[in-house]
C-alpha cells in the first residue's frame, strides 16, 4: 500500500514494485490520476492495482480509506507512507489542524494504526516512512505552538513534520518489537518532484526550475524507499533512519524518548485513535 503514488518518488516506487510483481493498493487524493497510473501498470504487465480515494488533509477520509483497505481481507506486506506536503503559508484542515503537520504526520499516524491488523497478518510486514533531513532545520517539535498559530514558517513547519515522522518511526518500532513487523524511515535526498507546486506565486513556479539541476530524479529519490521495502539486508532492522540506502544518525532531538512520548500522546489525542 502506497500513499501519494501518482507523482514523484511515490510514482517511481509504485512502478518499480509493480514491475517486481507486487499487487498494489494506491491511496490517492485524485482518483483520476490513480486510475491513469493503474492503467499504466497494467499496460506494463503488472497486476491491476486497487485505487482508493484518500485525502490526507481530512482524517475522516483516512478512516474511510482504511476501512476499504481492511475490507480487501488480504494481509499487507508493505505500507509505504510516502505522501507529503509543503506549504508557503499557513493552511488549516477540515479537522482544524495546521495542514503540514496534519498531512505529513497525523494522517500516516492514523492510517498506520488502523491498518495494523492486516500488517500483523503478513509473515514479516514492513512499514516505511518517508521522512527528510529537513528535520535538521529545527531543534524541536515546538510543542508550545504545534499549530503554528503564532506565526508560520515554511521550512520550520516542514522540518518539524519530518522530525515527527522519525519520532513516530522510533516509537512504533518500540511498540512492535515483539511482532514480526519492522518500521523504518528515510531521507530521499533533494528530489525533483511536484512537492510544493500546489502553492501560488514564485515559490511554485520558479524555485523548482532553478533548483532542478541540483536535484536527484524521482527514480533516484525512490531508491532508499525501495531498499527498505524489499532488501533482505534490513529484514531485522527496525526503528532506524536511512539515507542513500545506509543507516545514518538523525539529529539528537528526534532520538529523545521524552519528545517521542509527548508526540505520541499528542497524536493519539489529535486523531482520537489509540494504538492500545
Amino acid at each position: 500500500m502506497i500513499t501519494g503514488p501518482t507523482a514523484g518518488i511515490g510514482r517511481s516506487s509504485a512502478l518499480y514494485l509493480a514491475g517486481q510483481g507486487a499487487k498494489l493498493v494506491l491511496l490517492c487524493r485524485n482518483l483520476e490520476k490513480g486510475d491513469v497510473l493503474a492503467e499504466e501498470i497494467v499496460t506494463s504487465g503488472g497486476s491491476k492495482p486497487e485505487v482508493i480515494l484518500m485525502d490526507m488533509a481530512d482524517l475522516s477520509s483516512v478512516r474511510k480509506a482504511a476501512e476499504l483497505c481492511l475490507a480487501l481481507n488480504e494481509p499487507i506486506d508493505i505500507l509505504l507512507n510516502n505522501a507529503g506536503v509543503v506549504n508557503t503559508h499557513r493552511k488549516v484542515t477540515v479537522d482544524g489542524f495546521e495542514e503540514t503537520l496534519a498531512v505529513n504526520h497525523l494522517a500516516p499516524f492514523l492510517l498506520t494504526g488502523l491498518l495494523l491488523p492486516r500488517l500483523l497478518e503478513a509473515p514479516a510486514a514492513r512499514i516505511v516512512n518517508v521522512a527528510s533531513d529537513a528535520h535538521r532545520f529545527v531543534k524541536g517539535m515546538g510543542f508550545d505552538d504545534m499549530q503554528a498559530d503564532n506565526g508560520y514558517k515554511t521550512f520550520r513547519e516542514y522540518g518539524r513534520s519530518k522530525g515527527a515522522n522519525i519520532l513516530f518511526t522510533r516509537s512504533l518500532a518500540k511498540r512492535l518489537q515483539q511482532t514480526p513487523i519492522t518500521v523504518n524511515c528515510l531521507h530521499p535526498g533533494a528530489v525533483s518532484t511536484s512537492l510544493g507546486t500546489q502553492n501560488e506565486g514564485l515559490f511554485s513556479k520558479l524555485l523548482p526550475a532553478l533548483l532542478k539541476p541540483f536535484f536527484r530524479s524521482p527514480d533516484q529519490g525512490a531508491e532508499t524507499s525501495l531498499y527498505l521495502c524489499e532488501s533482505d539486508a534490513v529484514g531485522g532492522i527496525s526503528g532506524a533512519y536511512f539515507s542513500n540506502c545506509k543507516q545514518v544518525k538523525a539529529k539528537p532531538w528526534v532520538q529523545d524518548e521524552g519528545t517521542a512520548d509527548k508526540l505520541w500522546t499528542f497524536s493519539e489525542k489529535a486523531t482520537a485513535f489509540s494504538y492500545g
